[in-house]
Formats: structure tokens, C-alpha cells, sequence
């Protein structure tokens, strides 16, 4: 792939990380803004994730009818003005709207870039192709908050939705410029009425469902993580809160050296043979994850070993099951594309809910619902490579 459309959609798959992360650090600063309480602002962040669930499931469609470059474009254009809504945004439900549209528009880049790489690589070359994408949701949750502490402090809140604005325009620019239309020519445009339909016959297909379950259950395991540890590192443990950023990018780090080192690995085999043994090594880390947490040990490190292992073999696991899943699906990329990822979403949305309806003031709860989903994915993987075999 050139490595001008990489970057492009390297660009395009940041979307969603840095419109989660990069205002985290305003919630105080908007709560005092609009004379509310935190967990208010957060309800701007619960509005984000409904709108990537429900946006994923119309651009696949619309990618698959229209081509790939019309309905990016659109949802380029409905991220950018929807980030200059926000920037302005005169009370909390105004933002909380904005962020709606913002994630409705966003989520195009997320799915179309998804369906881009399948419509120019091979399987084992797009694994590869999605492990370099993992760069960029590795190294979001490292750089985001960074940046959007700075410009917070600097210029206040609304100075964050407006560098997302001309990161959005700066994405607008590059994709009406250089990203070609990569639909296969030739190619029988499907039928928006026939949306439904075409995404009942991918929950019939078991292997594109049983690759993508593995990989949304591998999902809701990072953001049980991500929900749990803040409680886990900074409450329990007594970690500062400086020093959780360092932690955080830790494993995050990992994730990042597991994803390229995914890249050589498929120079010995494919995605498929790699999922099938990642997997199980996810399960085992989250069983000792949850047998450490059980011990209730009385420092932090016995639960970092496990817990960095957990999170990093998912920069393998996570760009496989995506190539595996998107194999067969070339006429119908675009959808396939999007109900991954509203699958994806769903389940990890869950996995964090859990985790909070768990809580107990112990690690338990985070390290269960992490080993669940290991258990899980394990299962489904395996039952699908028996159902490969027969």
C-alpha cells in the first residue's frame, strides 16, 4: 500500500481516539463552565459512543452503494463543523448534542478506512496494514490527554475542539486531494434498502461472526482496563496521579511493539494461524491477572506483570481477527466494516459498564471481566476454526 494512503488512513482512524481522549482532561474545567458536576460532562462522552454505534452501521451501506470517497467525505465535513459546534457550545446540552454529531461523522473514517484496505490488500497484507493502524490507537491514549492538558491550559476548553476542527479539516483537505476511490471497478452497487438484509447475512456468516466476536471480545477487554484501572492504579494502590499517565503508557507501549512485531510475524504465517494461538495466550493472561487480584496482594507490581501482557498480545490479536473477518467480505466491505465495529463498541461499552456494576473496592472486578472476555474469545475462536475444518 503507498504510503501516502497509509497515512491518510492512519489520520482517518484517529478520529475516534482522539475526540475520546483529548478532551478527558477539560471535565473539570466544562463542569465549572456550565455550573454542572462532573458526572453530567460525562454524559458528552456516553453521547460520543451512541453516535460511533449507530453512525458505523449507515456508512457501510452508503460506502458500498455511493463508493468510499463520497460518504468519508461527508462524515469528514459533519466531524469538522460538529467540532466548531463544540468549540461553542453556550451550555451542556448544546455540547452534549455536538459531541452526538461529532462521533456521527467521525465513525465514517473508522469504518470506510476499514474497508479501504480490504478493497487494495490481500488478507496477510492486511494484517499487516492493520497492525501499523494499531500505532495509531496505541499511541492515542499516550499523546491525547498530553495535548489536550496543554492547549486546556493555554488557551481554556474550547481551544480542544478547535484544533480537532482543523484536524479535521487538515483530513478533509488530504482525502479530496489524494485518497482515490478504491471501490473494485466493476463492482454492483448494493442497494441501501438492502442494508438490513445484507446485515443479517453477516450474522449468518460464522466465520466473518466468529472472527469479529473474537475480536470485539478482545475490544471489551481493553476498555474493561480502561474503565478499571484509574480506580485500580490511583484509589487502590495509592499512584499518583501523574505516575498513572507513565503506567498507562506502559502497557500502551506494548500494545504498540506487539502490533509491529505482528507485521514480521506474518511473514511465517497468516492472520488465521496467529489468532488461534494469541488467543489463548490472552486467556491465560487473564486468568493469572484474576487469581493475582483474588490474592489481594498488597502491591501494585504482581498486577502489572499480568496485566501488561494482557494488553500488549492484544496489538496481535486485535489486527488479525479485523484482517480474518474482513477476508471474504470484498463486495460487501463497507458493511462488514461497520457492523465490526458497532460490534466492537457494543461489546466493549458493556465490558466497561460491568466492571463498574462489579465494583467492590478491590482489583477483582476490572481482572474478572478482563479473564471473562479472554474465556470467551477464546471459546469463539476455537469454535470457529473447528467449524473451518469441518
Amino acid at each position: 500500500m503507498p504510503l501516502r494512503i497509509l497515512l491518510i488512513l492512519g489520520a482517518l482512524s484517529a478520529f475516534g481516539p482522539l475526540a475520546i481522549d483529548m478532551y478527558l482532561p477539560a471535565f473539570p474545567a466544562l463542569a465549572s463552565a456550565f455550573a454542572t458536576d462532573v458526572e453530567r460532562v460525562q454524559l458528552s462522552l456516553a453521547a460520543y459512543f451512541v453516535g460511533l454505534s449507530i453512525g458505523q452501521l449507515v456508512y457501510g451501506p452508503l460506502a458500498d452503494r455511493y463508493g468510499r470517497r463520497k460518504p468519508l467525505l461527508l462524515g469528514v465535513v459533519l466531524f469538522t463543523l460538529a467540532s466548531l459546534a463544540c468549540s461553542f457550545a453556550p451550555s451542556m446540552e448544546w455540547l452534549i448534542g455536538a459531541r452526538f454529531v461529532q462521533a456521527l461523522g467521525g465513525c465514517a473514517g473508522m469504518v470506510i478506512s476499514r474497508a479501504v484496505v480490504r478493497d487494495l490488500c490481500d488478507p496477510m497484507t492486511s494484517a499487516k496494514v492493520f497492525s501499523q493502524l494499531m500505532l495509531v490507537m496505541g499511541l492515542a491514549p499516550i499523546l491525547a490527554p498530553a495535548a489536550g492538558g496543554a492547549l486546556l491550559v493555554a488557551f481554556g476548553w474550547s481551544a480542544i475542539f478547535v484544533a480537532l476542527m482543523l484536524f479535521g479539516a487538515g483530513c478533509l483537505l488530504a482525502v479530496a486531494l489524494w485518497l482515490p476511490e478504491t471501490l473494485p471497478v466493476g463492482h454492483a452497487p448494493a442497494p441501501v434498502r438492502g442494508a438490513l438484509g445484507q446485515y443479517r447475512r453477516l450474522f449468518g456468516d460464522r466465520f466473518f461472526l466468529g472472527h469479529t466476536l473474537t475480536g470485539a471480545l478482545c475490544m471489551g477487554g481493553m476498555f474493561a482496563y480502561i474503565a478499571g484501572s484509574p480506580f485500580v492504579f490511583i484509589e487502590l494502590y495509592d499512584v499518583p496521579t501523574e505516575r498513572y499517565g507513565w503506567l498507562f503508557g506502559t502497557n500502551a507501549a506494548g500494545f504498540i511493539l506487539m502490533a509491529q512485531v505482528n507485521v514480521r510475524l506474518m511473514r511465517w504465517r497468516g492472520p488465521e494461524f496467529w489468532v488461534r494461538r494469541w488467543v489463548w495466550f490472552y486467556f491465560a493472561s487473564g486468568a493469572a491477572l484474576l487469581a493475582v487480584a483474588a490474592a489481594k496482594p498488597n502491591e501494585l507490581w504482581p498486577l502489572l506483570i499480568p496485566l501488561f501482557c494482557s494488553v500488549a498480545c492484544l496489538g496481535c490479536l486485535l489486527p488479525n481477527a479485523t484482517a480474518c473477518a474482513m477476508a471474504d467480505q470484498r463486495a460487501h466491505a463497507g458493511s462488514a466494516s461497520a457492523l465490526l465495529g458497532s460490534l466492537q463498541f457494543a461489546i466493549a461499552a458493556a465490558a466497561a459498564a460491568a466492571v463498574g456494576a462489579l465494583h467492590n473496592g478491590t482489583a477483582v472486578p476490572m481482572a474478572a471481566v478482563i479473564s471473562l472476555c479472554g474465556l470467551l474469545a477464546a471459546s469463539v475462536a476455537w469454535a470457529t476454526a473447528r467449524a473451518r475444518t469441518n
